[in-house]
């Protein structure tokens, strides 16, 4: 096994240890109080619910994309992470929607849900592709299952009065540094690799917008951190489609399904 390999197993495992153990911590109460409350054309809340567009083009798009084979891929079984990937944009593009348009922990699960789908799917295609495909596709269920986990749980805790949202938040840090150690460490079979990197900028700036929602907002009153937010994370998924469009397999490096 590849050495990187081992430490993104290494780096796994104690995130699981942090999600297990961690003190829990109840959702914040004032996370649904978002700054943008204006309702155009009898939609509330309208710019945080119809920047969720950022989410439906690419999704659209990739799906596409794998779909019909534009995009580039050495065996054809490796297009399913990327097929699920890209289902969990569109998910996210209807429960961002769905939860935006009246705020509650009851709405914000389906936000979250297909969110882990495509974290989880985006990680697995790495490892088929960077690893080995067949230990990139066996993890590709159990990560899914993993992530619905977190948000079911936290879900379920907050319904019971004592919310632990720490298992979600750890899973969500875990996946952008795993896309990042896994990049930094283990080279891809095809060119344009390093559009991983640009993927993980635009959702580090997502993260930044969305933590600076009121203050972006605060210049002139045209649009919140928010808003912002969701176009930020889809032009991530819109990095993503051009990668598989434009790369190629790399000389030499082909990898048979069964390969480890």
């Amino acid at each position: 096994m590849h050495r990187g390999a081992y430490i993104a197993a290494g780096f796994s495992a104690l995130c699981l240890i942090a999600a297990l153990f961690w003190p829990a911590m109840p959702q914040p109460s004032d996370y649904h109080a978002f700054v943008d409350h204006r309702a155009w054309f009898g939609v509330p809340n309208f710019l945080d619910v119809a920047s969720n567009i950022g989410f439906l083009v690419p999704g659209i798009a990739g799906v596409f994309l794998v779909a019909t084979g534009r995009g580039r891929f050495e065996n054809q079984i490796e297009r399913l992470p990327y097929a699920v990937f890209f289902l969990g944009l569109l998910a996210t593009a209807l429960g961002s929607a769905y939860y935006h348009l009246a705020p509650d922990n009851e709405r914000l699960f389906w936000d979250r849900l297909p969110m882990t789908v495509a974290f989880m799917s985006l990680i697995a295609a790495q490892i088929v592709e960077r690893i080995s495909i067949r230990a990139g596709l066996a993890l590709l269920a159990p990560m899914l299952l993993i992530g619905a986990a977190s948000v079911v749980y936290w879900r379920d805790t907050e319904r019971a009065g004592a919310g632990n949202v720490i298992p979600y938040g750890i899973l969500q840090g875990y996946s952008v540094v795993m896309l990042l150690l896994i990049a930094l460490l283990m080279p891809s079979r095809y060119t344009r690799e390093r559009d991983i990197y640009w993927v993980f900028a635009w959702y580090v700036a997502a993260k930044a917008l969305e933590a600076l929602d009121r203050q972006i907002f605060a210049f002139g009153g045209i649009v919140s951190g928010h808003t912002l937010k969701h176009l930020a994370a889809g032009i991530a998924g819109i990095v993503v489609c051009r990668m598989l469009l434009l790369r190629e397999p790399k000389r030499g490096q082909a990898m048979a399904v069964g390969a480890s």
